[in-house]
């Protein structure tokens, strides 16, 4: 799963920020903040992937248990789900 072209992630003083672009912007009236983490886990989403792999990439840049990784993974995927924002 990926994420849905048409989304452009920007640091702006400081904040992590996902506006819509393009054609996207018409069908989408929102942007989305992000902390540290949720930056991470959008630029991971970015391509091709599987939760399992995403939790790889994750134990690989943080120290967090992989119980903890996965939940936050999940929880994650399942807000771009709710949203119309990921490929499957």
């Amino acid at each position: 799963m990926k994420i849905k072209d048409g989304f452009a992630k920007r640091e702006i003083a400081g904040s992590h920020i996902v506006v819509p672009v393009g054609k996207t912007a018409m069908e989408f009236n929102a942007m989305i903040t992000l902390n540290e983490s949720g930056a991470f886990y959008w630029d991971c989403f970015q391509k091709d992937i599987t939760i399992d792999e995403a939790v790889k990439l994750i134990l690989d840049e943080y120290e967090v248990e992989e119980d903890r990784a996965r939940a936050d993974v999940e929880k994650f995927v399942q807000m771009l789900d709710e949203n119309g924002l990921i490929e499957k």
